[in-house]
């Protein structure tokens, strides 16, 4: 049995240690999806799910930084 001194939490009470690292992680990311377009593939399905995923992970950050800055989020 683990000692009785740890406070009982749920996964959704544990904060990131780290925002500006997440956020930069996530640009950097982006640069190297879009930098995947430039190539010699035939097909422009490949560029597709490229340009689609950066454009996700944009929105995911752009939407968790305005939630932050209006005081909607933790």
């Amino acid at each position: 049995m683990a000692g009785g001194n740890e406070p009982v939490t749920s996964p959704d009470q544990h904060k990131p240690t780290n925002r500006k690292l997440a956020y930069t992680g996530g640009i950097i990311s982006i640069i190297v999806l879009l930098l995947y377009t430039i190539g010699n593939h035939e097909g422009r399905v490949e560029d597709i799910w490229l340009l689609v995923t950066a454009g996700v992970l944009a929105l995911a950050i752009a939407g968790d930084w305005l939630l932050r800055k209006n005081g909607l989020k933790d």
